[in-house]
């Protein structure tokens, strides 16, 4: 069964609620709304019949949020643009949308469960030492670096499928500390092929973001793709070890100029793991 493309094991129109849809997936015994994220995006841990355990995330109560004004349709839109993008490939760091369901107010994704933890941690809490920002921070360089790689090969893979990079920051990452897993989540300002920034400020994280995504008229493609993992690279790696040999990629992958940083995203792996991975 296919969605724009998209391969999903099934596809539902259910004649109630979004929150009567999650409800009837089983029990739920997770809530991720405005109390977390001002996205207006609501989402649920959902426990079923059978024991399995779902990540639903679904387009939000509201018609429009109270932070950047995103309508439900917007959100339903971006919803299922996340969900097409988790199943474009088969990827380690990927976790696919399992199903999509349509209720009468919006939309409803599930995913499997993943334990890991969010490494976004908000401003006033990132020095916090039991923050998973920090602790993830504090790793051995060796396995923050596989786990940057897995993120890097990651958007490597989607770069060949045409797809560039939006709104990727530490929010989108999760980490499994016990198995040392990380998964890439939330793909919702993606775009397929290059474009040109429209607006201004895009949506982003302003640590993570490139000078061409603050200007309007400015090309937003690969070389931008790779100012963010550059950027992840310094901000987990590179700021706890800063003899780290990447740090030179570093620094040359987040000029303000994008003719001046590696040209492909490729290019920028292919250095990447000849200095930072030849010793794991």
């Amino acid at each position: 069964m296919t969605h724009n493309g998209l391969v999903v094991t099934e596809k539902a129109e259910v004649s109630c609620s979004i929150r009567e849809a999650v409800h009837q997936l089983g029990e739920v015994f997770a809530v991720f709304d405005s109390r977390t994220q001002d996205s207006g995006h609501v989402s649920y841990g959902v426990r079923d019949d059978l024991g399995r355990q779902w990540f639903v995330k679904t387009s939000g109560d509201d018609n429009l949020t109270s932070a950047g004004g995103a309508t439900r349709d917007d959100r339903v839109r971006a919803l299922l643009l996340s969900a097409e993008v988790s199943t474009l490939i088969v990827h380690p760091a990927l976790i696919p949308a399992e199903r999509i369901m349509r209720a009468h107010d919006g939309v409803l994704t599930l995913s499997a469960w993943f334990g890991g933890e969010l490494l976004h941690s908000p401003r006033e809490r990132r020095d916090d030492p039991d923050e998973p920002f920090r602790r993830f921070q504090r790793l051995p360089a060796s396995e923050i670096a596989t786990a940057l790689d897995l993120v890097i090969d990651l958007h490597v893979r989607l770069d060949a499928e045409g797809w560039t990079a939006g709104d990727l920051y530490d929010g989108c990452l999760m980490y499994d500390f016990p198995s040392r897993t990380v998964k890439v989540i939330d793909f919702e300002f993606y775009h397929h092929g290059p474009y040109r920034n429209e607006v201004g400020r895009l949506p982003g994280s302003t640590r993570f973001m490139a000078p061409e995504e603050f200007t309007k008229g400015a090309v937003i493609d690969a070389r931008t793709t790779v100012f963010t993992l550059a950027q992840m690279i310094e901000v987990f790696l590179v700021h706890q070890h800063v003899d780290h040999p990447s740090s030179a990629l570093a620094r040359a992958a987040t000029r303000a100029d994008p003719s001046e940083r590696p040209a492909s995203l490729l290019e920028f792996q292919r250095t990447w793991r000849s200095v930072a991975m030849h010793e794991i």
